[in-house]
């Protein structure tokens, strides 16, 4: 299992994925899933990337090659080429499914899932920064504004923090910020999500640089990023009124005084 998260905001991109593919007491590997797909002065396309491990590679290897060209003239269709991140994500949803359907009969007879999903995320030219999630058939959706980011792998712990706190408004840092507490809350639930994290930050202002970044086991913000989400919940709950009908337990509560007087 992994999981991934794609946060477009008004600043920019954010994409995060964990690397974790196997887990057990004594089974644990890891596996980058966050790739460059296509990085150019015009243009840089990146992928995160959850399911069956064989048909990404492979996914990821096609289109690295490049598709057949529909013409069959010979040529290929690459990310190098492609004029718009629609077209991009068109391009990898093609990938996804022609290895799919390859390899699905014999990955069927196994008993082995053959679903996948990717995220698709970046810009191309002078257009604004766009994020899509394709899906094992080749479909796709795209990321809109009212809701500003896109989930694969194991999604149901870390959504309710982005459902509160992240808005298309939101500031670069403070999306970052929400995506490591989805990660770091879905990491505490499930074992089978885990760092190494990577990161990569593409903003909207073409002057400012790109941030990459792997968060490692010993990173000293993310361990205190964890440590103070923790405190903070407990305080926040702390400040909550206990609900009134627990009344009835309390020494001075009508039913426990009435249970006595009986």
């Amino acid at each position: 299992m992994t999981y991934c998260v794609g946060m477009l905001v008004e600043g920019g991109l954010v994409m995060i994925a964990d690397t974790r593919t196997n887990a057990g007491v004594d089974n644990i590997s890891s596996y980058r899933k966050l790739h460059t797909l296509a990085e150019a002065d015009d243009r840089l396309i990146l992928a995160s990337t959850a399911g069956n491990l064989s048909i990404t590679q492979t996914a990821l290897g096609l289109l690295e090659e490049g598709l057949p060209r529909e013409d069959d003239d010979g040529g290929r269709r690459t990310l190098h080429d492609v004029p718009s991140m629609f077209r991009a994500a068109q391009l990898v949803g093609d990938a996804v499914r022609m290895v799919r359907e390859d390899m699905r009969a014999a990955l069927e007879k196994e008993k082995v899932s053959a679903g996948i999903s990717v995220l698709v995320g970046g810009r191309i030219g002078d257009a604004p920064l766009k994020l899509y999630h394709i899906y094992s058939a080749g479909n796709f959706i795209e990321c809109q504004a009212d809701q500003p980011f896109l989930q694969i792998g194991e999604t149901k712990y870390g959504k309710p923090i982005l459902d509160r706190a992240l808005k298309y408004g939101t500031p670069v840092d403070e999306a970052v910020k929400v995506g490591l507490i989805s990660f770091d809350s879905t990491i505490r639930s499930n074992l089978a999500v885990g760092r190494p994290l990577d990161l990569t930050v593409l903003p909207s202002d073409r002057t400012l640089p790109v941030i990459r970044r792997r968060i490692e086991a010993d990173d000293a913000y993310f361990n205190d990023l964890s440590a103070r989400w923790s405190l903070m919940l407990n305080e926040a709950r702390d400040t909550i009124p206990d609900p009134p009908f627990m009344g009835v337990w309390r020494e001075d509560g009508p039913g426990i005084a009435a249970a006595r007087r009986g």
